[in-house]
């Protein structure tokens, strides 16, 4: 059995490391994509995972399937397309905070079609997870809403990162329109700040508040960066300040920090909307500092510290 499935895009991260004269980055290309960091921090931490995927039939496809089965990841749902190129990022870095764009055109994480699932993978997790760039382009889009629905109607859990990225949307109102959508499938929402004010201009109490009550959620977690996060259930809340640190790359940490929250509230025999204000504070603790501990390194995956790393700096 699986604890989490998730389907989504897998790509190369371009990042710079170094000055290369006065203005040309030299650039480190790290294997990247939310849904995959996202796992392989729920792999690192103790959990049962899988990625449902497409990348091309390159080298940067086999460094990332390579990369997620190192990471604990199970890869028999991840194809290769010979027809299109493995979807790049090319990440710009300012005090450790980063912007992104991309070369995706397409790109072979939108070219998944949902024939080519491998629905087993579904069948024996028990959550299914989804983010918001696989709604961007087709058939990509159709395919992420037909595993929606046969997850739902298989009974799983559904977890949902909106994820926004202006670069890769024809329009804000368009990204609305499809990360509402997202929100409304979902049991467990992890979303950032910065999210809840382009949908609704709100914080993140009142954010989760709407979430829970309006869209039906069972649990929120909404990242607040170098402030730390803001949990909420329906018995509970929580807010947790991140420990101080020097961020270097903050890439993936937002996936770092959902992983590592649910790896420890899946073993949980309680439903996520009756965990209590300490349960959630708990997990909120060891995740975010599991995801400050990452921006100390580059890249999303290859940043994913220990839990021997996590609990010394917890104490």
């Amino acid at each position: 059995m699986l604890d989490v499935t998730a389907l989504g895009e897998l790509l190369v991260d371009f990042a710079p490391v170094e000055a290369g004269g006065d203005t040309d980055p030299v650039l480190a290309a790290r294997p990247g994509g939310a849904p995959g960091n996202y796992l392989a921090a729920l792999s690192k931490y103790g959990a049962r995972t899988a990625l449902l995927a497409k990348v091309g039939e390159d080298a940067f496809g086999a460094r990332l399937v390579d990369t997620l089965a190192a990471a604990g990841v199970e890869t028999r749902g991840i194809l290769r397309d010979p027809d299109v190129f493995t979807t790049l990022a090319f990440v710009t870095l300012r005090e450790g905070e980063r912007t992104f764009s991309f070369a995706r055109k397409p790109g072979a994480d939108t070219r998944l079609r949902f024939e080519e699932l491998d629905l087993s993978l579904i069948d024996q997790a028990r959550c299914f997870h989804f983010g918001s760039l696989s709604l961007t382009d087709e058939p990509a889009g159709s395919a992420t809403r037909q595993a929606v629905d046969y997850a739902k109607e298989k009974g799983k859990c559904i977890t949902f990162d909106p994820n926004y990225r202006p670069p890769l949307w024809p329009s804000p109102a368009r990204a609305r329109a499809e990360i509402t959508w997202g929100l409304e499938q979902a049991d467990v929402i992890k979303i950032s700040e910065e999210e809840l004010s382009f949908l609704w201009d709100c914080g993140p109490e009142a954010g989760a508040r709407r979430l829970l009550e309006e869209f039906g959620a069972s649990l929120v977690m909404v990242t607040l960066g170098p402030k730390g996060c803001y949990l909420k259930s329906g018995q509970g809340a929580c807010l947790v300040p991140a420990p101080r640190v020097r961020p270097v790359d903050t890439t993936g940490a937002g996936d770092i920090f959902f992983g590592a929250a649910m790896s420890r509230l899946l073993p949980l025999t309680i439903p996520f909307r009756s965990l209590d204000s300490d349960q959630l504070e708990q997990a909120a603790r060891f995740a975010v500092t599991a995801a400050s501990l990452s921006t100390q390194r580059p890249g999303g995956i290859p940043s994913i510290p220990s839990e021997e790393e996590v609990r010394a700096l917890l104490g």
